[in-house]
């Protein structure tokens, strides 16, 4: 399918063809006919796209801050690969459209295939021919409103949220600054509401727009505050909606003269806000910066998850706010048809940024993009051919399923630079980067089923998507027979790990790699080799200083994350392993007592592993640290000789009385590399870099410790329990 996205490093805006997004549970698939370009928005993005790097670190200090964080644990040349990786990923623009639906996830409710639709959000209801959208973000079309109409919903939502936060009385009087698309929507609204409306902008012909919907306009110029003590008999206005985008910080100043006592100001636009003191003060003037398009913006819950809040207690959601806007166009109450100015196909979407970059003169407002009726077959192959080139025979054939910041910074780059692989298939969770992603590695192709990837032209398949995915993908690489790395964990539950145990026992010959990187870094190899030879068993102490991530990131879900244990956790369970040289044996886990956290989302929490060889290892795992302290560090003792690791940046080796050894290494080194150069030995020589049943271990006593900590005892890690399983189904 067609979609139009734009590269940060260029802002170029490209028509690429990727492939349709997949389809989940709680997910509508929709052949789009119309996307809106919202000006303001698009125009950001596209101006800082072609600002050069110096300018984008001037214009975002937060990310800069957040690349020198980095350069410091991480070091500089892992981070220029992550920093240079986003640039160059094409990114999707549009966050408005409507269209027919295809599919309906099985937990979609009230949504079928052939309805008319109207879609939102920045990261699904995009500029392409086909997308797949959150259920809470779909509503269905009013017979009398039309696609172009309905195309708008989710700019006229944004506009009918500021509307509602003014909370408009019958008979008030409202001055709207910024006549744009969101201007014009929001004049109309309050019209709607039984309201005097003012209105101004620094063009003229949307100033005379919003006149032909009631407005009082105030041309560029003229003394607007003046204008609008006049017209309230000198109190001033009760509200001001602000519509435009600025730096400059005259438009807050102008609604602090403009606004009555105890009046209210509701932000739409992105504007500079240095409030000035005196006026907002003496008159007690409340601000309130408007959220999008209603409760539920930003709630991964709510528009990821489909978890609808009670109409009793969240009267308007975005979906709500989504039905009225439809609603109010299809009684008559607002006039969009008229401010469509442009139509292009989205064949022409670069001469239509073309008018909102400046590079043509005409005047313009409403930009629609048109897509052709494509007809839609689930059976159809999703395979995009993106390079010709042969694959060399010496080469291993790689395939990825997934593609986000870690596999294209940490994973991709390396593997390239080995000369060891060819990439074969690439298949991401949404497909709007695949393509990008494909031709910035060189992959032979992207699709958007994962099932393109399990046939002939692939040796071995890389999975890196969230983890509720990666038991069966797992799963099914073995059962099409083809070697496969999976980025931790390897699965979720036992009951996933079992279903991997019997496809690996029944393909006989396919490795299975998890990215437990650590048991490669330098670091560790200097500490295993310090205690060769050393015939008693070790005793492990390793404390991690994590870090708390905000409690709505994906990690934090139960069903699609798992928790920090199981996703962090089996990363030190297998460091542990590696050190002493054993498979696990028991686990025992304790987390802190907080209310708002179950034992599978713990993260502060202390782990006592034992393991067959008579070796011991505790874990610390905490969230609630200091960032000022290093995240990692590790101690190891036996045999009258002693080991630290300090984050993985220096070792100390002790030994008897007095002998001390330290090696500072310069940059933090997590092993990645090293272990991408074993895995691909071992795929090589047929002799895998780590042994299938410590992987396993580990993984079974990751998930034994959420168990252990949900009962309050040890538990024994036996993976006989995973043939038991499957014997039990």
């Amino acid at each position: 399918m067609k979609q139009v996205t734009q590269t940060l490093r260029t802002g170029v805006i490209q028509i690429n063809d990727v492939p349709i997004p997949a389809l989940t549970d709680k997910f509508v698939l929709i052949r789009n006919s119309t996307s809106v370009i919202s000006a303001g928005t698009e125009k950001t993005k596209i101006d800082m796209g072609k600002k050069s790097l110096l300018q984008k670190a001037r214009a975002r200090p937060d990310l800069v801050k957040q690349v020198i964080g980095k350069i410091r644990t991480e070091g500089l040349m892992k981070t220029l690969q992550t920093v240079n990786s986003r640039l160059d990923s094409p990114s999707p623009l549009g966050y408005s459209c409507a269209g027919t639906v295809v599919a309906a996830g099985g937990l979609v409710e009230g949504i079928q295939p052939g309805d008319r639709v109207a879609c939102g959000g920045a990261d699904y209801a995009n500029h392409a021919e086909f997308v797949a959208v959150p259920k809470n973000l779909v509503v269905k079309i009013p017979a009398n409103v039309s696609d172009e109409e309905a195309a708008f919903t989710t700019v006229g939502s944004i506009a009918l949220q500021g509307v509602r936060l003014a909370a408009p009385m019958l008979g008030e009087t409202f001055l709207v600054v910024g006549l744009g698309l969101l201007g014009q929507i929001a004049v109309q609204l309050l019209k709607a509401n039984g309201c005097t409306v003012i209105g101004t902008d620094l063009d003229p012909s949307l100033v005379t727009r919003a006149e032909g919907f009631g407005a009082v306009g105030v041309p560029s110029g003229a003394d607007a505050a003046g204008i609008c003590n006049a017209l309230t008999g000198g109190h001033g206005v009760d509200g001001v909606l602000v519509c435009a985008g600025t730096s400059s910080n005259a438009i807050i100043e102008l609604c602090g003269a403009a606004t009555r006592e105890k009046g209210r100001v509701v932000v739409v636009g992105a504007v500079r806000m240095d409030i000035p003191r005196e006026d907002y003060f003496k008159k007690e003037i409340s601000v309130v910066i408007s959220r999008s398009y209603g409760p539920g913006r930003y709630d991964p819950s709510y528009e990821e998850n489909g978890n609808d809040y009670p109409l009793a207690y969240v009267r308007f959601t975005e979906q709500r706010n989504m039905e009225t806007f439809l609603a109010l166009v299809s009684q008559g109450k607002l006039d969009i048809q008229s401010l469509i100015t442009h139509r292009f196909p989205v064949d022409d979407a670069a001469r239509a940024y073309q008018l909102i970059e400046g590079a043509k003169t005409e005047p313009y407002l409403g930009i629609l993009l048109q897509y052709h009726p494509k007809p839609f077959n689930a059976d159809d192959s999703s395979r995009i051919s993106v390079t010709p080139a042969q694959v060399v025979g010496d080469k291993v054939k790689l395939s990825f399923y997934g593609a986000g910041n870690y596999a294209t910074a940490s994973l991709l780059p390396p593997m390239q630079a080995s000369g060891k692989v060819a990439f074969s298939g690439l298949v991401t969770a949404s497909g709007r980067s695949a393509q990008g992603v494909a031709k910035q590695f060189g992959f032979g192709f992207c699709a958007g089923s994962y099932a393109e990837l399990l046939q002939g032209d692939t040796d071995a398949i890389v999975v890196t998507t969230r983890h509720d995915t990666h038991g069966v993908a797992v799963r099914d690489a073995l059962n099409a027979g083809k070697h496969v790395y999976v980025e931790k964990p390897l699965a979720m539950s036992v009951a996933e790990l079992a279903d991997i145990h019997q496809a690996y026992a029944k393909c006989g010959r396919a490795q299975v790699m998890v990215g437990f990187n650590r048991r490669f870094a330098p670091a560790t190899r200097q500490v295993i080799e310090h205690f060769v030879g050393v015939k008693s068993p070790l005793v492990v102490n390793i404390r991690i200083n994590a870090g708390s991530i905000p409690a709505n990131h994906w990690i934090q879900d139960p069903k699609v994350g798992g928790g920090r244990m199981i996703g962090e956790g089996c990363h030190f369970i297998d460091l542990a392993s590696a050190l002493v040289g054993g498979h696990v044996k028991t686990v025992y886990a304790v987390g802190s007592s907080k209310a708002e956290k179950s034992a599978l989302l713990n993260d502060n929490l202390c782990l006592s592993l034992s393991f067959a060889n008579g070796s011991v290892a505790n874990i610390t795992y905490t969230a609630d640290g200091s960032k000022a302290m290093a995240k990692e560090y590790i101690e190891v003792f036996g045999g009258g000789r002693s080991a630290q690791i300090d984050d993985f940046k220096e070792v100390a080796l002790f030994s008897g009385d007095s002998d001390t050894k330290r090696n500072k290494l310069g940059v933090q080194d997590k092993g990645q590399k090293h272990m991408i150069t074993a895995w691909l030995e071992g795929l090589r020589s047929g002799k895998p870099c780590v042994d299938y049943d410590c992987l396993m271990a580990t993984s079974l006593a990751t998930v034994m410790a959420v168990e252990s900590m949900s009962v309050g005892m040890p538990m024994a890690v036996d993976t006989a329990v995973l043939t038991a399983e499957q014997a039990e189904e």
